[in-house]
């Protein structure tokens, strides 16, 4: 980044790892399926925390979760998740360390039916990022209506920690939507 250049107000300053994860990472749309679960995995984590906690635990959650392969995770046994129940690298909340293997059985089914889980995701886009243009963090949305779409539609398949809220931020996270702030030095790169 240029030292003229602005980010979302979110971000902060002086902290070099959210910066990287704001300029490299935040808004740029994803097609891998593994990065899909690797979000999915850490916004449910989220749910009641800041994602500041959670990104400083990332490299935790990897290592539990088989590096978010969503096969390895579905058959992790109930001895496995109680174990990570004493795993300070992640967030000790059993109903999300369990839900965990809920979701990732759940992502398998919809890579069967869909050939892939991002082909079922970036159908509640239309297949392209949808480009909004705010000026104020306080424009950004929690939720939209596809975001209620796809939270309804995931809970219909199995899936815990998926509300809409949680979802949008999925959907911000991996560029299904372009949520930087017209100001920010990304939001033009990602719009093109």
């Amino acid at each position: 980044m240029e030292p003229t250049s602005i980010r979302c107000g979110w971000v902060g300053i002086g902290k070099p790892f959210y910066e990287e994860y704001h300029d490299q990472e935040w808004g740029v749309p994803v097609h891998d399926d593994r990065r899909h679960f690797e979000f999915l995995i850490l916004e449910g984590a989220q749910a009641g925390l800041s994602w500041e906690t959670i990104l400083k635990k990332r490299d935790g959650y990897r290592q539990a979760f088989h590096q978010f392969d969503p096969a390895a995770v579905a058959k992790m046994s109930d001895d496995d998740l109680e174990k990570l129940l004493q795993n300070p690298g992640i967030i000790r909340n059993r109903l999300k360390v369990f839900g965990a293997r809920k979701n990732a059985q759940a992502f398998l089914k919809i890579q069967q039916e869909f050939g892939s889980f991002n082909t079922y995701i970036w159908r509640f886009v239309g297949g392209k990022p949808k480009i909004n243009a705010w000026k104020n963090l306080s424009d950004v949305p929690a939720t939209t209506p596809e975001s209620d779409a796809l939270s309804k539609d995931l809970k219909r398949r199995g899936m815990v920690f998926v509300g809409s809220t949680v979802i949008y931020a999925h959907m911000q996270a991996t560029g299904l939507v372009n949520d930087h702030l017209v100001s920010c030095f990304c939001y033009q790169r990602l719009a093109k």
